[in-house]
């Protein structure tokens, strides 16, 4: 059966027939190669550019018959395409910019069928573009590396022909203005350079010639970023003169000036030249364009100033004498000059006579010390100011309370006001000192408040005099020491934990507690008794352990009589000593933990049993230590953490925890302890509102 077939049919087996072309099966977008990143990715922002131009044949015109126009060719790697762009010149009067859109552009023909690619591209060849011939010139480093990548050797860059157009027109605008302006002068970079970088000389004008003259001391500043000069005048208290702004205002210092001053308008930037000059047709001027009327004014620079020259300001003399330290570093770096000796002008001045003390009335009683000499240094009553920074520092933050408590009892012949005990608390923010005494039962004293919180004097002073008081330092109270309060004596006998840790970690501040002193006093202990003391050592620790009793390191440091005070004894047993703790009864730990649940009125002790059961999945009556703490904090048990903690490891065997025991324990409704009494001492760490006073009653061995 005849079928109607197209021309594109090939023949048998697919071969093309005689004069047959078969078209490529992709006519839009080239089929992707090589990996599988697509092509808009791998060659994103990727373009070929290659210089080119093409020669356009001017038909109308009589004065030119061609011109050539430049353009530049861009080949885009993701998709094959092309644009074609012209560089827009002024006044061109033909349209330019992009010559041909970007798209994929066919071959001529008779290969239009296909597209062209980056194969196509090389320099010194045509290209026909639409029926335009193209020649590439050249191409940016770019396209060179790239095409050299790929094997295509390229040709060497091929010069552009000159269009007579263009060279025409660049002949007009030359002729057009002959005449040029003088070459413009950047300063720009020695602006940017050398902003605000100014040289400061001292100077001096002899004006002793003049009627009631004398010398006259100037200020001299050089700014380097436009070269100009600004003089000022010193003028000092009482000198008969009126202070003027300025003795030379900014700007460029001749070296030879005029004989007279030029009038505004006769130094310009441009000059002019009379070339033509008539009565009857007037006269005809012409720009200066090889400066042959101009002005050549030389100015000072800063290689002129130097100290003991001489700088013409004006028709007057006035000498450099001396400089600032940045000027002599700029001289020293950029010209070499080390010698910056000044030029001494004037006698050496009288020594300034020293101001009488400024007398200070005796302290009237009325108001503090500081109060009253704050009212006399001046008209307006303010009151003394205190040490900022200091109470900032110093004052309580968090678990840091900055406060040194002491324990201390009253050095008096009084059989009941021996007996007495006090806590003496330092404020190491503003140096203040409170004294408390805790109520004793049956001592016949009322405890309380013994002394308002503020700042002590040490006794031995006059009360009314011109000097201030001197006042209890931190330094002045540690262990042993006596302070004279309120005209009674107190003897520091203890201080708490956190006195002693802070006391040691400030060791620079409170000599007291300065291992290097303490150890250094030891060593200067003569030779004979450093073998008694060898001896009281080995008698006192028989077999040798390597650790004595606390009480007979502290009797033989104090019989040495090297000057070690309680404190240092105790900073130095706390050093070398080892603590031990006593167990704390269980039984009484109980009896504490149900009066914590007695007060809470805490009733969930059977929930707890169930939850407990819950979890002991193979009914062993014991849980990992883990979960019973869990499951005491998910029912808020309402125990302080370290007696929770110390009751558990009472009842645990390894890391389980029997926890019928433990409910038993506790359980405060059914199996009520015994109350705990007010002999009975528990313990504890400290919790905020307890006192905890070590240095005589701890138990402490000295190694």
């Amino acid at each position: 059966v005849p079928l109607l077939v197209g021309s594109e049919k090939p023949g048998i087996g697919g071969e093309p027939l005689v004069g047959q072309k078969i078209k490529p099966k992709h006519s839009v977008y080239p089929k992707g190669q090589g990996s599988s990143m697509p092509s808009w990715v791998a060659f994103d922002k990727k373009t070929l550019c290659f210089e080119a131009y093409f020669q356009e044949n001017v038909t109308d015109a009589q004065n030119e018959t061609y011109r050539i126009r430049k353009c530049k060719i861009y080949f885009y790697l993701e998709d094959d395409t092309i644009q074609v762009v012209e560089p827009e010149f002024k006044n061109c009067g033909i349209p330019q910019g992009t010559l041909i859109c970007r798209h994929r552009i066919p071959l001529p023909p008779p290969n239009n069928d296909q597209f062209y690619n980056v194969y196509h591209f090389n320099l010194n060849q045509q290209m026909v573009l639409y029926s335009r011939t193209f020649t590439l010139t050249n191409c940016d480093p770019f396209t060179r590396n790239f095409l050299t990548r790929l094997g295509v050797i390229l040709n060497d860059p091929a010069p552009v022909p000159e269009d007579p157009y263009s060279s025409l027109r660049e002949q007009l605008d030359k002729n057009m203005n002959p005449l040029r302006p003088y070459e413009r002068c950047d300063t720009l970079k020695q602006f940017l350079d050398n902003d605000r970088k100014v040289l400061r000389f001292c100077c001096l004008w002899d004006d002793t010639e003049s009627v009631f003259g004398d010398p006259r001391e100037l200020v001299l500043y050089y700014f380097l970023a436009d070269d100009t000069i600004e003089i000022h005048e010193v003028f000092y208290p009482n000198s008969g003169r009126d202070a003027s702004p300025k003795f030379l205002r900014r700007g460029k210092l001749p070296k030879r000036p005029p004989a007279q001053m030029k009038q505004p308008g006769e130094i310009t930037e441009r000059t002019v030249l009379n070339v033509f000059a008539s009565k009857n047709q007037g006269e005809r001027y012409m720009l200066d364009n090889l400066q042959t009327g101009a002005v050549h004014e030389e100015f000072y620079k800063d290689h002129d100033l130097v100290i003991g020259g001489e700088v013409n300001v004006w028709g007057r003399r006035v000498i450099i004498t001396d400089c600032d330290d940045f000027t002599k570093d700029y001289y020293r770096s950029n010209y070499g000059i080390e010698d910056f000796t000044p030029v001494q002008y004037k006698a050496p001045p009288d020594p300034i006579p020293q101001k009488p003390p400024r007398l200070v009335p005796p302290y009237n009683g009325f108001g503090s010390e500081e109060d009253s000499l704050s009212s006399c240094q001046g008209l307006l009553l303010r009151p003394p100011r205190k040490d900022f920074n200091k109470f900032m520092e110093k004052d309580s933050c968090g678990m840091e309370s900055n406060v040194l408590n002491f324990r201390a009892k009253m050095v008096t012949s009084d059989a009941v006001d021996r007996e007495r005990e006090f806590i003496i608390s330092f404020y190491l923010c503003d140096d203040s000192i409170s004294v408390l005494e805790p109520p004793q039962r049956n001592s016949g004293v009322l405890g309380g408040k013994f002394l308002e919180r503020g700042r002590v004097k040490k006794p031995g002073q006059e009360l009314f005099k011109k000097e201030l008081s001197e006042y209890f330092t931190a330094q002045d109270l540690y262990v042993g020491a006596i302070l004279c309060i309120s005209g009674k004596n107190f003897q520091l006998v203890a201080a708490d934990e956190y006195t002693f840790n802070y006391m040691e970690k400030h060791a620079e501040e409170f000599p007291k507690a300065n291992m290097g002193s303490i150890l250094s006093k030891l060593r200067s202990v003569p030779e004979e008794k450093q073998s008694e003391i060898r001896k009281f050592v080995a008698l006192s620790d028989p077999t040798s352990t390597g650790f004595i009793a606390y009480e007979s390191f502290r009797n033989l440091l104090m019989d040495l009589d090297c000057g070690l005070s309680e404190h240092e004894v105790l900073v130095l047993c706390r050093r070398f000593s080892e603590r031990t703790q006593p167990d704390v009864d269980a039984g009484l730990m109980l009896a504490v933990a149900q009066d914590f649940l007695r007060k809470k009125h805490f009733e969930e002790i059977p929930d707890m049993a169930r939850a407990f059961t819950h979890r002991d999945r193979h009914n062993a009556g014991r849980l990992p230590t883990k979960e019973t703490r869990t499951v005491c904090k998910a029912f808020q048990l309402p125990l302080p953490e370290n007696l929770l903690g110390g009751l558990l490891s009472k009842f645990s065997d390894g890391d389980e925890i029997d926890y019928h025991a433990f409910l038993a324990g506790i359980n405060w409704i059914e199996n009520p302890a015994p109350p705990v009494m007010p002999s009975d001492v528990l313990k504890r760490k400290w919790r905020g509102n307890q006192l905890t006073f070590s240095g005589s009653q701890s138990e402490r061995h000295s190694k």
